[in-house]
């Protein structure tokens, strides 16, 4: 398998949000990037979109899989579609080629059934938008995957300057996205239930949890809570209690009116600032983060 600095060609398809980052990261990183979207006009918004670069768009998946050393596939989250896409790719591109999808849910099992050829090299490479800035990546095998190919993934984004985790059995959402609706569950009961806005939700966790959550994660965090007895003391002295909240959480319903509820409170929050303008201030304190955590040896 291909892997770290013997990936020159990155092949992207499907240039939305997450495939344009992609880009940029493989741009950023020196290296030739061969993109494809079917999308009318996906070229030329590419280019507007990303820096100057070895940067060619291929005529179809199949110029993508013979030209990439490593695949990240971004395409839609429908599970028909990714089917075709990897049977079109693994047809394509040569056996030590690896084959990645950025889905945020479906497992790859589900999916790499479908190539025929080699599906040992099919794996999920799930990132967090921005790709190019967060770090973390979410690297899931399915049943054929093989060792070789995971080990290859792992190495190949750490060198690309990510930070991924090995998810060693397949759940759906994966790890960081079960993590993220778990809290977005509760947050949804709260709102439903008229304890609390959903402009307080977001201060109470950018303001509170937050902000040390992305230092040092939840479990070194609650570990430092528990003082010089860490996080066994925690664990024993606030453990029943927590126990018992997590019998009081609730299990909220979609309904239409909670949707409207939630969508009309985040605009009363942002009170007109543009998406644009918060994706640019929220990308500049991203990479001023990430400075600090590197520098205090925190990422």
């Amino acid at each position: 398998m291909r892997s770290g600095e013997n990936v020159r060609t990155l092949g992207v398809v499907g240039t939305g949000a997450i495939g344009v980052s992609w880009v940029v990261l493989g741009l950023e990183h020196g290296l030739d990037v061969v993109a494809w979207d079917p999308a009318e006009g996906a070229e030329e918004r590419l280019r507007a979109l990303v820096p100057e670069g070895a940067l060619r768009f291929a005529d179809g998946l199949e110029g993508v899989g013979a030209a990439a050393d490593l695949v990240l596939e971004s395409g839609p989250e429908r599970l028909e579609v990714k089917r075709e896409i990897f049977a079109t790719l693994d047809a394509a591109a040569p056996p030590e080629v690896l084959l990645t999808s950025s889905s945020s849910g479906l497992m790859p099992s589900s999916f790499q059934d479908a190539c025929t050829h080699h599906p040992e090299r099919v794996l999920v490479a799930h990132p967090f938008n921005p790709p190019h800035l967060v770090p973390l990546v979410e690297v899931v095998g399915g049943r054929a995957t093989s060792p070789e190919a995971t080990q290859a993934v792992l190495e190949t984004l750490r060198h690309l300057g990510k930070r991924p985790i090995h998810i060693r059995r397949e759940v759906p959402g994966h790890v960081a996205n079960r993590l993220q609706a778990a809290l977005w569950r509760e947050a949804y009961h709260l709102v439903d239930q008229g304890i609390v806005s959903v402009a307080d939700i977001d201060t109470a966790i950018a303001d509170g949890p937050g902000l040390r959550w992305s230092l040092l994660g939840p479990f070194a965090t609650q570990h430092l809570s528990g003082g010089p007895g860490g996080l066994g003391h925690v664990l024993e002295h606030l453990g029943p209690p927590m126990v018992d909240w997590w019998d009081d959480l609730g299990h909220p319903t979609l309904t239409a009116g909670l949707v409207e509820k939630l969508v009309d409170g985040v605009e009363e929050e942002l009170d007109g600032t543009s998406a644009e303008d918060l994706v640019a201030r929220r990308d500049q304190a991203l990479r001023r983060l990430l400075e600090i955590k590197t520098d205090l040896g925190l990422g």
